[in-house]
């Protein structure tokens, strides 16, 4: 099967206008890094995070000699006062918190046979256990901001006075099978009802709750991680013989985060053809 080639590049439009955005997992590579650079590109402000603190310094530096309002500050998400900091962190910065992206994730393959304990509770407490300490954290932050702002518009430029959004990275594996994956499936599978569930809650206070399952996006920690055979047989499966490039996973993460999507919430969003 020949590939389809990958689209232009779309340009910003602004969508994200006079917002404070978090995005974990954002040092350069991958959805995380497209992500952060989307986000800037149209008009928020975005505080990265990763727990690489080398990566991520020389990313902010990138970033901020094309952008302004790009900070960092380097997070474990296992770490639960390091997560705490971070959203302190966006607050103390920007006086309010908009959009937070849990990208942080953690994969590996191994047979289950074969699987440790160690390596099952890695993943998960990465994956899985991660999104959950910084949606609490999230969470808490809009409601405390809601509870103190009522009534109260935005910025400039975005006086829709809203709530929040947090948008999740699960994965397709999270609704099918695939060899090996066995706590990453778990995890994302965790991830998916963690969001329906957050999204009924956060509801009453004006939050969304979604979250993006990309198939294969590629970036160069993939190649590392991953055999040649693999990534050959994912990217065949693919409706357009081809992997995703990273922003476009992180487009539709931009679409979610807007308010484009506003009547959206609890709903994971396949970013590829192989969701069964």
């Amino acid at each position: 099967m020949t590939g389809v080639e990958s689209p232009a590049y779309v340009p910003g439009h602004g969508l994200l206008k006079g917002r404070t955005a978090v995005v974990t997992a954002a040092a350069g590579a991958g959805i995380g890094g497209a992500t952060a650079r989307r986000f800037l590109e149209e008009g928020a402000r975005v505080l990265i995070s990763d727990a690489h603190a080398r990566r991520l310094k020389e990313y902010e530096a990138e970033l901020a000699a094309e952008f302004e309002g790009v900070s960092a500050l380097a997070c474990d998400v296992t770490d639960e006062v390091q997560v705490q900091a971070l959203f302190d962190a966006a607050v103390r910065q920007h006086g309010r918190l908009d959009i937070v992206v849990n990208n942080a994730g953690l994969g590996g393959t191994s047979d289950l046979v074969d699987m440790s304990d160690e390596q099952w509770s890695r993943v998960l407490d990465v994956t899985l256990n991660g999104t959950f300490r910084c949606t609490r954290a999230a969470l808490r932050a809009f409601r405390e901001g809601r509870q103190g702002d009522e009534g109260r518009h935005g910025d400039e430029g975005d006086e829709s006075g809203r709530g929040g959004v947090i948008v999740n990275n699960a994965s397709v594996v999270g609704w099918r099978a695939q060899a090996g994956q066995a706590h990453y499936a778990a995890a994302k599978a965790g991830v998916m009802a963690l969001t329906r569930c957050a999204a009924l809650e956060a509801a009453a206070f004006g939050v969304r709750v979604n979250a993006v399952s990309p198939s294969l996006a590629m970036h160069p920690h993939l190649v590392k991680v991953t055999t040649p055979e693999l990534l050959e047989e994912l990217t065949a499966r693919e409706a357009f013989g081809r992997y995703a490039e990273p922003w476009e996973v992180a487009n539709v993460i931009v679409f979610l985060a807007s308010d484009y999507s506003s009547y959206m919430t609890g709903e994971a969003v396949s970013v590829s053809s192989q969701r069964a």
